[in-house]
């Protein structure tokens, strides 16, 4: 059984993408651990304690460093011994400290399909905004495996989905949400879980 750690932000709507998924079957022979976040406002605790999974907040305003933070964060994921860190919907700088505790074994869903509209300053309603900007015809999410860079690791799913004429970046979000996050992190957690994932020469590959 994988054990999930899923790091959190916000209000948690990939975290019940994942919570739904693992309850409905499509996620197999995985279970969520522990929620953690950096937010104490954060919905997405109130998710995983309604599941009765461990909820916990790290905020990085309850240390006098940025350093002791990340030492906190990283104590606290090493004390449930996960298999995978998922990041759904985290919007703290994973530092390399714990990038290096777990090799291959954090993965991250960005709003779009990288290498395009990706890393620093590109998160959240950004992303969207930039495509609108663009006029780019096709966006959609990527499942990656997180490394030393922003958006740089390996990636292991994306999905596109078709920008529409009259999108603002709220609706595109939604959209984005619905027609690919929602889809392809279960189904990467599900790969990871059953084996059929493996990285070689920086370039991850399903068997």
């Amino acid at each position: 059984m994988l054990k999930l750690a899923v790091l959190v932000s916000g209000g948690g709507t990939n975290l019940q993408a994942i919570i739904d998924s693992i309850d409905n079957g499509t996620i197999s022979n995985a279970e969520i651990s522990v929620v953690i976040s950096n937010n104490p406002g954060a919905y997405a605790l109130e998710r995983a304690k309604n599941k009765g999974i461990d909820a916990v907040c790290i905020s990085p305003k309850n240390y006098e460093t940025r350093d002791q933070f990340h030492e906190a964060l990283l104590e606290k994921l090493q004390s449930y011994a996960p298999d995978l860190v998922v990041l759904a919907g985290c919007l703290v700088v994973i530092p390399e400290s714990i990038v290096e505790a777990f090799p291959n074994q954090i993965i991250n869903i960005h709003p779009a399909l990288i290498p395009s509209f990706c890393g620093t300053g590109c998160y959240g309603l950004k992303v969207h905004e930039k495509v609108l900007e663009r006029g780019a015809k096709v966006t959609g999410a990527t499942v990656h495996f997180v490394d030393g860079g922003t958006d740089t690791g390996p990636i292991i799913l994306q999905k596109a989905v078709d920008v529409q004429e009259g999108d603002t970046p709220e609706i595109l979000q939604r959209r984005v949400m619905e027609e690919a996050e929602w889809k392809i992190m279960p189904k990467a957690i599900d790969l990871i879980a059953n084996g059929h994932v493996y990285v070689e020469n920086g370039i991850a590959h399903i068997k």
